[in-house]
């Protein structure tokens, strides 16, 4: 059910998040189909080069890195008026492949791979792009950010922007930013349950909830003298007595005991 909320809760940002693939900056590698028409009409594919130029019939090179295809007819178009090529110039840029504004989406996601800003895209619409968050994912996706030879990281959880936390956690990605989507948390039931093992910590998982997940507790088991083995900051297990209300954390293994009575 969870799983479902968190999906729908993407989709409807991707919804309303979406934008004009025209006001995508261009640049080096880009590929664009310029259309000059009253000319031959005939659509010319050229490459932005490393030095942000582009080949225009009539105009030869023309500075375009750094502009949207709309502000790039607009350029080309006043340099035909200007130049006296055409009177009233109409021209038409197609982005048709573009490699210098994408982000990876890497980790536990139906599609991973590298995708393109084709606009102001937030953190859930690429991971909804790259077909969403996988049955072993988790709730939180780290973005590594590389600007002027600096890295930093920055969590972002899914289930509270889901759930209508913090929109502006909803980080705008920018050019080259790699989203890893972690593993879901683990925690561990073992003793007298039905189904001793591993199993996915949900937000806000109880002990008693625990119990259900593992099946319930045998004909020989009890609630009393539960006990979590927890690991601390400093790496060693403590054990302690829990309630049927104690909260789990990751990692947490509860140990369920036989009743002798």
């Amino acid at each position: 059910m969870k799983k479902c909320l968190v999906c729908l809760g993407m989709l409807m940002m991707l919804l309303t998040g979406w934008a004009n693939a025209g006001d995508v900056p261009v640049g080096p590698g880009d590929v664009l189909r310029v259309t000059i028409y009253g000319d031959t009409n005939q659509p010319t594919e050229t490459r932005v080069t490393e030095s942000g130029n582009i080949t225009v019939p009539f105009l030869g090179e023309v500075r375009v890195i750094g502009l949207s295809s709309t502000e790039a007819e607009q350029k080309i178009a006043r340099q035909l008026r200007d130049k006296g090529y055409m009177k009233d110039p109409q021209v038409n840029v197609l982005v048709t492949n573009m490699v210098s504004q994408q982000v990876a989406v890497l980790g536990q996601v139906a599609k991973p791979g590298r995708y393109v800003l084709d606009g102001p895209r937030t953190v859930t619409d690429m991971v909804a792009n790259a077909g969403g968050v996988t049955p072993d994912g988790g709730d939180i996706v780290t973005l590594v950010r590389t600007r002027d030879g600096v890295t930093t990281r920055q969590q972002i959880n899914l289930w509270e922007l889901s759930m209508g936390g913090d929109p502006s956690k909803n980080v705008v990605l920018e050019r080259d930013d790699v989203l890893m989507v972690d593993r879901a948390q683990k925690f561990f039931i073992y003793g007298e349950v039905q189904r001793p093992g591993m199993y996915r910590l949900e937000h806000g998982m109880t002990v008693l909830q625990a119990l259900s997940t593992g099946g319930g507790l045998t004909q020989r088991g009890t609630e009393r003298g539960l006990k979590i083995k927890r690991r601390g900051e400093d790496g060693k297990m403590t054990e302690f007595k829990v309630t049927d209300e104690t909260l789990l954390q990751p990692d947490d293994i509860v140990y369920v005991r036989e009743s002798w009575f």
